[in-house]
């Protein structure tokens, strides 16, 4: 089934015309900036514009050192494996930060610990807790992200989240300052923490407790097989488009109001997994976010619930 174009109302804000921003590199930066950056093919649905700016620095310092150089008020945003993410097709205002791998680090602390860089994957993760015989996060097998994006957004699968496991993390702030903050601090609710859009989590410490690395990896394996056999993982997706709202699951609600295998310009609703949309081949993101919004009106007007997005929608229309 597919969606004309009169059949979606724009809901994001108006499109206006917009300078850019201009940066001016602090003296002593060993990051790459990178103006009118491509943003496409570093995020899974490979759609959406370019930043202003897209900065991937060199270490923590180095990422202190050229925010707290920028001009007050310019926009500020992390990036990690742009898993769950829509990049609006007018690109992304001010700064993208991109944590690569001087940020992929995870080391083995005592008392069941890890400590993680905010740019490590979450598989990444969840193998070095098995190696070290730590039990309680194998669950991140199952997130495909990265440790910036899931403590920010309080990311959860298979029955555990990232307020079971979080001790605490460094957050830089867009002025460039560096704050530890402990789990009871982010407030954490369902997908949902008290960090702002501009705080970049560069480092946390979960912890879990003593397993078995055979049991470890036994159920790892068994979160990889259910994410093969029920998600459309080899397609151009952007993982569960909507919350579960209490007491009901959002595919069943998308799958109740028709709109399996719905679909808009090059996004289509996924005949797999009806709460993943993916992109067909040439799909714009507003073709993506149009097909989003469309599946929340059949859902309200057919079952009286109003989803919400749990794939963050950035920068201009």
């Amino acid at each position: 089934m597919q969606i004309g174009e009169d059949d979606w109302a724009e809901t994001a804000p108006d499109a206006h015309e917009h300078p850019g921003f201009g940066v001016d590199v602090p003296k002593g930066t060993r990051g790459d900036l990178t103006p009118d950056a491509p943003l496409a093919k570093l995020v899974w649905f490979k759609s959406g514009g370019a930043a202003d700016w897209l900065f991937e620095p060199a270490d923590t310092e180095d990422l202190i050192h050229f925010l707290s150089g920028l001009e007050p008020g310019t926009p500020v945003m992390a990036l990690g494996l742009g898993s769950n993410l829509i990049v609006r097709d007018g690109g992304i205002p001010g700064v993208v930060v991109r944590l690569g791998k001087p940020f992929s680090s995870v080391e083995v602390l005592r008392d069941n610990m890890l400590e993680c860089g905010g740019g490590a994957p979450g598989i990444l993760v969840a193998s070095k807790a098995r190696d070290a015989g730590i039990a309680g996060l194998e669950f991140l097998r199952g997130i495909p992200g990265t440790v910036g994006g899931f403590v920010r957004m309080n990311g959860g699968a298979y029955g555990r989240e990232v307020a079971d496991i979080l001790v605490d993390c460094d957050v830089v702030i867009s002025d460039g300052n560096l704050v530890t903050l402990p789990v009871e601090d982010l407030d954490y609710t369902y997908r949902h923490s008290r960090l702002t859009d501009d705080a970049i989590v560069v480092a946390a410490r979960f912890r879990g407790a003593k397993g078995d690395p055979e049991v470890i990896g036994a159920e790892m394996d068994r979160i990889a097989d259910e994410r093969e056999n029920s998600q459309p993982l080899r397609t151009k997706t952007g993982g569960s488009t909507f919350k579960n709202p209490e007491g009901a699951k959002a595919w069943k609600l998308v799958d109740e109001a028709g709109c399996r295998g719905l679909a808009k310009g090059g996004a289509r609703v996924s005949e797999k997994h009806a709460n993943f949309l993916i992109n067909t081949g040439e799909a714009t993101s507003a073709d993506i976010e149009g097909l989003g919004e469309e599946i929340r009106r059949r859902v309200a007007e057919r079952t009286g619930y109003n989803l919400e997005w749990e794939i963050r929608r950035v920068g201009r229309p």
